[in-house]
């Protein structure tokens, strides 16, 4: 599937702001537009009711006849412009034909009640020869000695000037319009393009930079809405800067502590291989084989926590299945002390990684086994609790010095340079922090003397995975 395009936010800003004013503008065109039709109607429809009525005063009655006499330039000093073209026609009392353009549409409507103008008038249009005309059709009282009636008069225009001036008005409106959508789009255009000025600076800033460069951003002139962002990159800046440091240590302490065992390993291969061979330098050579093999393991469990932490899916695990499992692997080294160890699980869940769970109680485990004396007490105890799962691994030996406490959980640092490799602890922390849990070492007394240390590890509980049908 290809990947969509990045969106250019100057474009989304000017696209939101210029398309509902766009569309208001042409909402408010149509709407004026008809409002000037209304007004061109309203203008020139008084002008052929004043028509209809100036020819209205010129009917007279004659006997029993109406007559009348319409000059042209009574219809002409009306005409809107050379363009245009009037009609009328006048029907009698009976309805009888009286004057004007026999073929004019006779009027068949109903006054309106209400009308703009005081006079029984009606305007509408009609086709009249192949073309729409606008009529007016006016009610003239007529009255005489002896005979009064209701006089017809209808008078038609054609809609040329009107449709003209309407199209002008049309014409001028649009354009007006439109200037002043282009004037707004040049204005956003040009706020909105100061406004991500500081945006622009920003990015140039961080383009500037080397690549070792992780000091923090200095963007004090920037604008509230940029200020938490400039947080966050400061704040992620700070991170990487942990993690670099962290990250040369890590390989500078290794690459020495690797070193160490390994030119030991070398020398005492000589020797061995120099003369005849000799147990104690054998057995001088595994157990410094063995060092170097404990530390290249535990730094790379060191190294997949990290792995695990960002690729891992989480799952409700039972800890008191884990904690009678890593026993288990670790058995042979508690009969080798001949340890009076105790299991005490009840089953508690939380949510986590099966890896990190049991790397975390091999090395408790097997811290609290190499510090327990031979034949004495080694404990793990699960405790569920409604909102944390405690974990406890209890030992009876000497117990933590305060000088070790100050560099309790770094990598490398060890109590016990000869046999530990000191990264037991720092990747029970790491563990730790990516479960979401707390560990703490406390000696424990009893009768005021220390007669052992506890670690204590403490997890958010989870709710028990429902049984499956």
């Amino acid at each position: 599937m290809p990947l969509r395009a990045p969106q250019s936010l100057r474009r989304y800003l000017l696209a939101w702001i210029i398309t509902p004013i766009a569309l208001f503008v042409l909402v408010d065109t149509v709407s004026l537009y008809r409002g000037a039709l209304r007004s061109i109607n309203t203008a020139y429809d008084r002008s052929l009711l004043a028509s209809a009525r100036s020819i209205g005063e010129l009917l007279q009655i004659d006997g029993n006849e109406l007559r009348v006499e319409v000059p042209y330039a009574a219809l002409e000093i009306f005409e809107a412009s050379n363009n245009s073209r009037m009609y009328y026609r006048i029907d009698g009392f009976e309805g009888e034909f009286v004057s004007g353009y026999e073929d004019l549409p006779v009027y068949r409507g109903r006054i309106p009640q209400k009308t703009a103008y005081p006079a029984l008038v009606d305007f509408y249009d009609v086709e009249f020869r192949g073309e729409t005309v606008r009529m007016a059709a006016l009610y003239q009282p007529v009255a005489a000695e002896g005979s009064r009636g209701m006089a017809l008069i209808q008078v038609a225009e054609t809609l040329e000037v009107r449709q003209k001036l309407a199209r002008e008005i049309l014409l001028d409106t649009l354009l007006r319009q439109a200037m002043l959508i282009a004037v707004v789009a040049l204005v956003v255009w040009v706020v909105v393009a100061r406004a991500l000025v500081p945006v622009e600076t920003l990015r140039r800033q961080l383009l500037s930079r080397s690549g070792e460069d992780l000091s923090p951003l200095r963007a004090e002139q920037a604008p509230r809405e940029l200020q938490p962002m400039v947080t966050a990159l400061n704040t992620l800046m700070q991170r990487l800067q942990r993690l670099v440091g962290h990250q040369l240590r890590f390989v500078r302490d290794a690459s020495h502590q690797l070193r160490t065992p390994l030119a030991v390993l070398k020398t005492q291969v000589q020797n061995a291989l120099a003369g005849p061979p000799a147990p104690d330098a054998l057995q001088a050579m595994n157990a410094t084989v063995d060092r170097a093999i404990a530390l290249a393991n535990q730094m790379l469990a060191l190294a997949k926590v990290e792995q695990v932490h960002g690729e891992a899916q989480r799952e409700t695990l039972n800890l008191a299945e884990i904690a009678s499992d890593v026993a288990v692997d670790l058995s042979p080294l508690i009969a080798d002390k001949h340890l009076d160890f105790e299991l005490d699980a009840h089953d508690a869940y939380l949510r986590g990684h099966p890896w990190m769970l049991r790397e975390l109680l091999r090395n408790l485990l097997h811290n609290a086994i190499r510090e327990t004396p031979p034949r004495g007490a080694l404990s793990v105890l699960v405790v569920p609790g409604s909102t944390s799962v405690r974990l406890v691994v209890r030992d009876s030996g000497p117990g933590l010095a305060a000088s070790q406490r100050e560099h309790l959980f770094e990598p490398f640092h060890t109590g016990h340079p000869n046999t530990g490799s000191g990264l037991g602890l720092a990747i029970c922390r790491e563990i730790c922090q990516s479960l979401g849990a707390t560990i703490d070492l406390v000696n424990r007394t009893e009768q005021g003397r220390v007669a052992g240390l506890d670690a204590v590890v403490v997890f958010p509980a989870a709710a028990a995975p429902t049984a499956r049908q």
